[in-house]
């Protein structure tokens, strides 16, 4: 199934082009299945994912870094529409009034990133999708992940809304303790319509949550399905989940 079009708070939100290409081995990707088919087993293949050309590492950064596929979050069966599968960073990555999430620098080591397409738990299969959750990972040398944070939270506070496709999103942020070393939550809301784009009255939102966990950051930017709201509730559990997985692969 190609990657649909989202309405119409998230149409041009894919439009980043800030870590060059990402090489990943070609049996780690998975096609994701049409909505209502059965999902597919995930590869256990290695993401393999170097610094990009146009962030390159610094000179302290003596050898490359791989980010496998184990490193990503996986759903559980129950809430799995379809496998996660390889996505482009530049296509995997929010973007608010500007280039927020794009801030890495030349610390950044490697980055990579994955999408699941989740449903509710119980839902039959021939039920569309309910969402979307891109996860992104970066690594980095020295204090550059600390950083980041730091770049994010300011251009974050500078963006309290913006204007997506002729609606105004309002963005708030807040901590997100218990995750990672450090971690923020936004919230983006906007008026909701319908899929021939007329408002319906009432407000649509999604989220973004950013995690530290040593030395990586990880971006998950949770879309729901055809513009809907995302689900803040298995957001929270994929982003427990995926510092978890992270902080496992770095020991």
């Amino acid at each position: 199934m190609s990657r649909y079009t989202p309405l119409p708070m998230a149409r041009t939100r894919r439009a980043l082009a800030l870590f060059g290409t990402v090489a990943l081995a070609a049996a780690c990707t998975s096609t994701e299945a049409p909505p209502g088919s059965a999902p597919a087993t995930t590869s256990s293949a290695t993401a393999s994912a170097s610094a990009p050309a146009t962030d390159s590492p610094s000179p302290s950064a003596s050898t490359q870094v791989t980010i496998p596929t184990s490193a990503f979050v996986e759903l559980p069966a129950e809430l799995r529409k379809s496998p996660r599968r390889t996505t482009p960073v530049e296509e995997a990555l929010p973007k608010l009034c500007g280039n927020e999430f794009g801030t890495g620098g030349r610390q950044v080591t490697a980055s990579a990133a994955m999408t699941v397409t989740y449903q509710k738990a119980g839902e039959p299969s021939s039920n569309v999708p309910q969402g979307m959750i891109h996860q992104t990972i970066f690594t980095f040398d020295g204090d550059g992940a600390s950083g980041y944070l730091g770049r994010l939270r300011t251009a974050v506070q500078a963006c309290p809304s913006y204007d997506q496709s002729g609606n105004r999103v309002a963005v708030k942020s807040k901590a997100l303790p218990g995750v990672g070393d450090e971690a923020m939550l936004l919230t983006l809301t906007w008026p909701e319509t319908s899929l021939n784009g007329e408002r319906t009255g009432g407000t649509a939102s999604s989220q973004i949550a950013v995690a530290r966990v040593d030395s990586a950051v990880t971006v998950f930017d949770d879309e729901g399905w055809e513009g809907t709201s995302g689900n803040p509730a298995i957001l929270d559990r994929v982003v427990r989940d995926g510092v978890r997985t992270i902080d496992a692969w770095q020991r």
